[in-house]
This record gives C-alpha cells, sequence and structure tokens, in this order.
C-alpha cells in the first residue's frame, strides 16, 4: 500500500480546492458555456408551461416546391447542431449552400435542391399541454446556385 507524503497530500487538496472553487463559482455565475463547472440550464431550470415550444429544422426546396427534410441526419448533421449554428447561419445564409451539396452528393438520383431554408415551427402550449396550434416562420431562406447540369 502506497501512502502519500504531505506535499502530495497539500496537492491534493489544494486540486480539490481549486476544482470545488470552480463548480461553486460556476453555479452561481456560469452560464451553459461553461459546462461542466456552469450550470447546464436545460436541467437546472423550469420551463414556463404556458410558453411555446420552438422546434427548428432545416429543409431543402426542390424545383417543384417540395421540402425535403435535412436536418434529421441526411447531411450529416442532427437538429441541435443545426440550433446550435442558427446565430452563424442567419449571419451567413450561403453555408446553407454547403447543406445542398452534401445532400446532392449523397442522393444522387433525387431531384436538385433549389433553396434550403431554416424553418422554426412553435407548438403552442396550455398549462404544459398541446393546444394543436402550430405557427412556422422561415429564419433563414437561400437559393441555392446551381450548375450546368443543375446540381448544386
Amino acid at each position: 500500500m502506497l501512502t502519500l507524503s504531505p506535499t502530495g497530500r497539500r496537492i491534493r487538496l489544494a486540486a480539490t480546492g481549486v476544482v470545488l472553487a470552480l463548480l461553486l463559482g460556476g453555479t452561481v455565475w456560469g452560464n451553459d458555456s461553461e459546462f461542466p463547472f456552469g450550470p447546464f440550464r436545460m436541467y437546472s431550470t423550469r420551463a414556463d408551461p404556458d410558453r411555446p415550444v420552438v422546434s427548428t429544422g432545416v429543409v431543402g426546396v426542390t424545383a417543384d416546391g417540395d421540402e425535403v427534410p435535412l436536418s434529421g441526419g441526411e447531411v450529416g448533421l442532427r437538429r441541435a447542431e443545426f440550433e446550435g449554428q442558427l446565430p452563424r447561419l442567419v449571419e451567413q445564409p450561403e453555408l446553407l449552400g454547403l447543406l445542398a451539396e452534401s445532400y446532392a452528393a449523397g442522393h444522387p438520383g433525387a431531384e436538385p435542391l433549389v433553396a434550403v431554408r431554416v424553418v422554426q415551427r412553435r407548438h403552442a402550449l396550455d398549462g404544459g399541454r398541446r393546444t394543436g396550434e402550430v405557427t412556422e416562420s422561415v429564419v433563414v431562406d437561400h437559393r441555392v446556385r446551381t450548375g450546368p447540369e443543375g446540381t448544386p
């Protein structure tokens, strides 16, 4: 059995104190970006039961106007990853063109996309239960430039 020297004990005690101080400070003043030292608000706060639930998705639009869902992993990204990049996509809508390219590469026989949109659906709640009312808004709309064969 190994025993710690007095110096080893002090180092461990100091390291433990630093970690505890970071956890306590993060809990009081932190936010999600400082996780695990800050609180993960998704689990540490309560949502208003009458506030709408917002679901963000990305859809591709074909020349016929048909919508193709792109936020379920069809282009290598999931919905949560899109939501995390939403401010960036609003500032740089041309990034959505990369999703059209990825979709075309992964679905060579599919009809080409002429636009990619970020859509938010708000599901109304009353007392924490769905009312059935859904409103939809387009947050970002990007026209896809197509090549000679109609591919992005």
